[in-house]
């Protein structure tokens, strides 16, 4: 369970972005709607050069969500304990407002596999990752929030909802919550499921962040509707209309779009931060 004297989450609730290093002069021209920003921890554990002089100078002026892609959290072996100390280092120094990390695994015995793979839903996989859970937030100091993923496919062996498991794991955990709302809808499409259904069945109370990201539309192998969480462009209509159905719901979040790959210029990204927060717009405070 979290110790209360843990740093928990202090994004506002207007909209971020992911920072990327070609809009650094961009942002500290014209931020335009951006009220913080999100990095990916791997990114900026090494120990010098612009990179870090930079996320030092931004973190004077924005608040600075941390999200990290590599601890593995759903893997059944112990968590990597030279990528913990990096990401202590970097939250120590940084003190961010937010971290997160994923609901997934991506690591085997000493192999480090370059994706985010789901995990089944079970009273094990439940224990093992509030069991890493609890050794992060120890270490580290502070809350996590755990972010739900994007599915391709599911596990006749899960005896557990993914709203529900996450559920347990924050009730066990003190952890909080990251919704993705383009991973609550990608995997809608790709497991046949109403999205609006898993937001009804979604803790929402717990949630302390709302990403937003692009997805790319293919086709399997049978000819049903496939879609890929790319993070490559601007996010679909149908993500933004179930991003108002949570927000109606949960009130005002911090909300992020997501752009890691085919990035875009400044006032692309810019354009999609404002529509973002043209939706917490009109949700009362």
């Amino acid at each position: 369970m979290l110790d209360s004297t843990l740093r928990s989450n202090r994004l506002p609730a207007a909209a971020g972005v992911g920072y990327k290093p070609q809009h650094f002069n961009d942002i500290l021209e014209n931020s335009g709607p951006v009220g913080w920003l999100e990095i990916h921890a791997e990114n900026y554990m090494g120990d010098g050069g612009r990179p870090l002089a930079q996320l030092r100078h931004l973190s004077q002026q924005f608040p600075i969500s941390v999200h990290g892609v590599g601890l593995s959290i759903g893997s059944e072996g112990p968590l990597d304990s030279d990528h913990l100390a990096r990401l202590k280092h970097l939250v120590d120094w940084l003190n961010p407002a937010s971290f997160s990390e994923h609901l997934a695994w991506s690591t085997h015995d000493s192999h480090f596999l370059n994706d985010l793979l789901p995990l089944p839903y079970t009273d094990t996989t439940l224990t093992q990752v509030c069991d890493h859970i609890d050794q992060v937030q120890t270490t580290v100091g502070r809350q996590m929030l755990l972010e739900n993923p994007s599915s391709y496919l599911s596990f006749d062996e899960s005896t557990w909802s993914e709203p529900d498991f996450l559920r347990e794991i924050a009730r066990r955990t003190g952890c909080g919550l990251l919704l993705d709302v383009n991973n609550v809808f990608v995997s809608a499409v790709n497991l046949d499921f109403s999205p609006q259904s898993y937001i009804e069945a979604y803790p929402l109370d717990q949630v302390g962040e709302i990403h937003l990201g692009g997805h790319d539309e293919d086709v399997d192998d049978h000819s049903h509707p496939l879609l890929i969480d790319s993070h490559g462009r601007e996010v679909a209509d149908p993500v933004w209309a179930l991003l108002d159905y949570v927000l109606d719901r949960s009130g005002p979040k911090p909300v992020l779009v997501e752009w890691d790959t085919d990035v875009p210029d400044w006032p692309v990204l810019q354009a999609e931060a404002q529509r973002a927060q043209a939706a917490l717009d009109r949700i009362p405070a």
